[in-house]
């Protein structure tokens, strides 16, 4: 299979904090292989933005470097010294007037001009003011905006009236790039664009779901940045939010930038307020050969969870009864990311097999190896009659897509791509934010006030045993965590 690349219109791309960790670990990088997948027009132009002060020609020479260490491109290829060209760069003071009108005198009249803040968040209402008094933006300009939207929904609510002083909502971009991955793109299809799976996707059929996304590094070298922020601020509230919208969403009208945000925003507003009892947290423990959670954050009274498992309700009709469960954590036993929807079991069984047919299972994995796979049972082959066994009908994005994969776009490839075309499906609205916030907060409050330290788990572990208890107790049991 083949992947079709449909060009973008000429655009400007002002990257402000260009010399930062995202834009030469993904900007940059995803950029490039834009370019050479043909996406990018010749005309295009990149500038970067930053307040080091630097030429055109050192910033290619830096951009060239993390293209070929991140990229993992020939220093020498014809292509990258083509692509370096677009680059250019501008020293800029974001909170001073230094190197506005020269930004300005650069930005081409007919192309589209987009601003990536790959800023820290207190600089997002500085650079927003400056494009407005500086006359660089216009009203078909767009702004792309890095997490963390907020700590809280007071902050969020701050943020969001910031942004809107100066541009409208149409024109905002916030950026979660797990909604740029294949698989969380193909859960859309999958469910709206096959009979197959949507009649059965509600609480009639749906025993439970589980969403895991598990890490096996520390917060070591951002333990001071992760112990103001806790694993449900860094991935609860934005990055697993939005997958659990996606699961739960009615089916839109059409695929259409409001209607999808819309049908999101209502699974928000429907969740059912947590009980103390549907809340684990967990802080990974030191061992011989490497520190715990409390030396890497260099705060040893730290209460800050790097682990935790809901158990979450959804009030509506599609989804009553059935139980969501969420958990993310550091220093777990492999780095995987998927979705699990556990079908009910048949209501009666024919077979006379030893244990009868298991519950169907469609796992769609998001990273590593970016697939789907669909668990059926069958007739174990042989002639020792009917004995039944469960199977996957297996799909690898990197198989079905030829060679290794390595053609399908990047999280940030793709997301960028749609800032150009003015697609705003797969990103967030103010509201949107401000609504899973209005959820979160009550949850981190109660926390902060009750003084009781998260569980202690052991790294490479799959998380604190009150967390398996969770499940337990309601007759259920997560998932292996696996790469």
């Amino acid at each position: 299979m083949v992947s079709r690349v449909i060009p973008v219109d000429d655009f400007d791309l002002v990257i402000f904090g260009a010399t930062g960790d995202l834009a030469h670990r993904k900007i940059l990088p995803g950029l490039y292989r834009r370019f050479v997948a043909g996406q990018i027009p010749k005309t295009a132009q990149i500038i970067g933005a930053a307040r080091t002060e630097q030429d055109d020609d050192a910033f290619r020479a830096e951009a060239k470097a993390a293209i070929v260490e991140f990229g993992k491109v020939d220093e020498g290829s014809d292509t990258l010294a083509d692509f370096l060209r677009h680059l250019g760069y501008v020293s800029i003071d974001a909170k001073g007037d230094g190197g506005w009108d020269e930004l300005k005198s650069r930005m081409r009249a007919g192309a589209i001009h987009a601003f990536y803040f790959s800023v820290a968040p207190s600089l997002f209402g500085d650079l927003a003011e400056h494009l407005a008094r500086f006359g660089i933006a216009d009203d078909h300009t767009r702004i792309v905006v890095e997490k963390p939207f907020g700590r809280d929904l007071a902050s969020a609510h701050a943020l969001n009236a910031v942004l809107r002083e100066h541009f409208k909502e149409e024109q905002i971009y916030r950026i979660d790039h797990y909604l740029g991955k294949e698989t969380v793109q193909n859960l859309m299809a999958v469910r709206f664009a096959n009979i197959l799976f949507e009649p059965l996707w509600k609480s009639e059929y749906v025993d439970h779901v589980q969403i895991t996304v598990a890490e096996t590094v520390g917060v070591a070298g951002r333990g001071s940045y992760y112990d103001k922020s806790g694993a449900i601020r860094d991935m609860v509230q934005n990055h697993m939010m939005q997958l659990l919208c996606l699961i739960a969403m009615e089916p839109p009208y059409h695929f259409d930038p409001d209607a999808v945000r819309d049908e999101k925003l209502k699974v928000i507003r429907a969740l059912e307020p947590l009980e103390p009892g549907d809340i684990v947290r967990g802080q990974y423990q030191a061992t011989e050969d490497a520190p715990g959670y409390t030396d890497d954050a260099e705060n040893p009274a730290s209460r800050t969870e790097s682990y935790v498992a809901l158990k979450v309700r959804i009030s509506n009709w599609r989804w009553q009864g059935t139980p969501f469960y969420l958990r993310t954590g550091k220093k777990l036993r492999a780095r995987t990311s998927e979705i699990a929807i556990t079908f009910k079991e048949p209501p009666h069984s024919i077979f006379d097999d030893e244990g009868g047919p298991k519950a169907n299972e469609l796992v769609i994995r998001l990273q590593p190896n970016e697939g789907m796979n669909l668990k059926v049972m069958i007739k174990e082959p042989g002639p020792g009659g009917m004995r039944l066994t469960q199977v996957p009908l297996d799909m690898s994005f990197a198989d079905a897509l030829g060679d290794d994969g390595t053609d399908m776009p990047d999280a940030y490839e793709r997301l960028i791509m749609d800032v150009i075309r003015g697609n705003q499906t797969l990103f967030m609205r103010g509201d949107e934010v401000e609504a899973a916030w209005a959820w979160t907060d009550p949850i981190i409050e109660a926390w902060e006030g009750s003084k009781i330290r998260p569980e202690p788990y052991d790294a490479g572990s799959s998380g604190p045993e009150e967390a398996l208890r969770l499940m337990h107790r309601d007759n259920r049991r997560w998932r292996e965590i696996r790469a």
